[in-house]
């Protein structure tokens, strides 16, 4: 089944348009997920808005946003004052400015949406700003609402459609120098440097993420159906603590380990070479 536009619009570029879908390329819906039960009855429960002063329940008619100005004291905001500040969305994707694919920082990366065309009258169209990107490997950035806010989103060519990320804003981005300045600036001892860019080298390889696995989702879902089964589920062995060596030390063990078994596998690779010109 065709998955389901989560917003649908026009992809402008100067004068020209193409109407196009954005459909979410990540989710968790698939994650396991619970409910939280009366554990006396089995019963779900469902959460209440209690007023902090009184301690009664307070009912979704009378519930209101409210800022903080200090000391508890508030301004009280009406759902049709905010709903009046928000800017209006005109369904507009709109490029500002065509950038090198690798010039902005992934920091600023929030949720990627794949992009394509909306009707097969928009293919065309679709088609010639996608290769027009691929040759000059350029990426959009473009700017619409979008869940009723506006964002700055990037938008760069992949496989037959787009991939357009909406971006966070600077002021959510928080200062990597904040989070650095506490680093001390140490010299490295050339040949520990030289262990660790030949582990890197022995451990070289490419991205699949088939190979990454979810073990916490695994657990879970063993677990689950271990209960529905009836059967019991063994506790997870705990690693055991490693020997505390020296940092070079650890990169001299780590640095055989890495040759011994590209080693093992090029000479295994060797014997099997043999048997298949044979077959």
């Amino acid at each position: 089944m065709a998955p389901r536009a989560v917003w649908k619009g026009v992809l402008k570029i100067a004068e020209v348009t193409c109407p196009v879908s954005l459909y979410t390329a990540a989710s968790t819906s698939e994650r396991i997920s619970f409910h939280t039960l009366n554990r006396k009855t089995g019963n779900r429960v469902h959460r209440q808005f209690i007023d902090e002063v009184s301690g009664k329940p307070v009912e979704t008619e009378d519930q209101v946003k409210g800022y903080d100005k200090g000391n508890g004291n508030y301004v009280i905001l009406e759902p049709e004052e905010i709903a009046a500040a928000i800017p209006e969305s005109d369904k507009t994707l709109t490029v500002e400015t065509f950038l090198p694919c690798d010039e902005i920082d992934d920091i600023f990366f929030d949720k990627p949406y794949y992009v394509a065309p909306s009707s097969p009258v928009a293919s065309e169209a679709f088609a010639l700003i996608r290769e027009g990107m691929k040759g000059q490997k350029s990426a959009a950035l473009a700017r619409t609402v979008i869940f009723r806010r506006m964002r700055s989103i990037l938008i760069r060519p992949h496989g037959e459609g787009l991939i357009a990320t909406t971006l966070n804003f600077d002021y959510e981005v928080r200062s990597a120098e904040d989070a650095f300045s506490d680093v001390p600036t140490i010299k490295i001892d050339d040949e520990m440097l030289q262990l660790a860019e030949h582990i890197i080298k022995t451990k070289a390889g490419e991205f699949d993420p088939k190979e990454f696995d979810d073990r916490y989702e695994s657990a879970l879902a063993e677990l689950v159906q271990a209960k529905i089964e009836g059967r019991k589920i063994k506790p997870q062995k705990r690693p055991e603590p490693t020997k505390v060596v020296s940092l070079l030390d650890a990169l001299r063990e780590s640095a055989k380990g890495g040759a011994g078994k590209k080693a093992a596998k090029a000479a295994a690779a060797s014997k099997e070479a043999p048997r298949r010109k044979a077959g």
